[in-house]
């Protein structure tokens, strides 16, 4: 049955693009270009309604449901429909902003409300972790806030990688398929068939915004991405453990490691920390000479290590998932002070090996 739904997924996304378009370009959802966009075109945004429409009719087809989570006595309503109820909140936001340019603040308290129906209403938080050389950390009073800060994070990183045609897409189809694939072998029915219904989703609008894009996702696409993404990281990794939190992190290296630097670069060069600018990932892989798509391609590349990287760790035992963290870390570092991710003049590991090289 789950393999029928994907189909479904792929198929509905590809049919209801072209009307997204049509629907986009009627209501004004369009984005125009300025000095930190590639384009030079107006562009229909509003795909992301596509992906979330798509992704509906199979939900509804499948109804995959949770026993764990639906049984969690601090939960109000089962953590399906707070799922759901979630993303609608989360694709109203989108429209409004893709339709009007809401402000920030807007944006941000349209994400804290669909946080705040998973984590309050459905009962998805984490409360303690237990640590790997013994002893438990409970959050107590903080499980709550750090539960919806870690979902209205990865809900912004992705947005934030949406800057080229096809990336955020083809980044988060990444995700969801590592995801689906970790969660498959933990067991997690659930889990595994929503991420995947997801993942099909997104390949089918992939058709129309790969480059050169007939059609954006626009913030509607990248927050519900993100905030799907970032829920179902949580659900896929329920054992509180520091290593089950460790792997949704690694899985999304790519928007979170770009989202971290992005605030190093702008913290080193006295900038707010939400201000724009032209020196994403995406950016600094055009500055160096690649296209818009092999810059798209090189960074699926680096998404698909990030996911492999995962499913390393999940498998590997303490000492040799601390070693797989130390050596990606260094690999990280190295190849954000060659790209100029946190700014052109920062290289202190690059520095470092010429000192002792001297």
């Amino acid at each position: 049955m789950l393999y029928l739904t994907l189909v479904v997924a792929f198929i509905a996304s590809i049919l209801l693009t072209p009307l997204v378009k049509r629907l986009a370009f009627r209501i004004g959802a369009v984005d125009r270009p300025n000095y930190r966009k590639v384009h030079a075109r107006i562009m229909p945004r509003l795909g992301g309604l596509a992906i979330f429409g798509s992704f509906l009719i199979a939900y509804f087809i499948l109804q995959p449901k949770d026993p764990v989570s639906s049984a969690i006595a601090s939960s109000w309503i089962p953590i399906e429909t707070a799922i759901i109820i979630g993303a609608v909140i989360i694709i109203i936001t989108g429209v409004f902003d893709d339709m009007l340019e809401i402000t920030a603040k807007a944006k941000l308290l349209g994400q804290l409300a669909a946080a705040g129906v998973v984590v309050v209403g459905g009962g998805l938080e984490i409360s303690f972790i237990n640590l790997p050389f013994g002893g438990v950390l409970d959050f107590g009073y903080f499980s709550i806030p750090l539960t919806i800060i870690w979902i209205v994070g990865i809900t912004n990183a992705i947005n934030l990688i949406d800057g080229l045609d096809g990336l955020a897409a083809g980044v988060s189809t990444v995700a969801l398929l590592t995801l689906s694939a970790m969660a498959f072998i933990m067991g997690d029915v659930f889990v595994m068939s929503m991420a995947a219904i997801l993942a099909a989703s997104s390949i089918g609008f992939l058709f129309y915004n790969f480059h050169p894009a007939k059609i954006f996702m626009g913030d509607t696409g990248a927050l519900f991405l993100g905030f799907m993404i970032s829920v179902l990281a949580l659900m896929g990794f329920k054992n509180v453990t520091v290593v089950a939190l460790i792997i949704p992190i690694i899985m999304l290296g790519v928007p979170i490691s770009d989202t971290f630097f992005a605030i190093v670069r702008r913290v080193r060069e006295k900038k707010s920390i939400s201000e724009a600018d032209k020196s994403h990932l995406h950016h600094c892989l055009l500055n160096i000479g690649f296209s818009h798509s092999q810059t798209v391609l090189i960074i699926y590349g680096i998404a698909a290590l990030f996911g492999l990287a995962a499913l390393l760790f999940s498998q590997a035992t303490l000492w040799g998932g601390i070693l797989l963290i130390g050596v990606m870390l260094l690999a990280i570092e190295l190849f954000v002070e060659v790209v100029g991710l946190a700014g052109k003049n920062y290289r202190p590991l690059i520095n470092l090996v010429r000192m002792i090289g001297k």
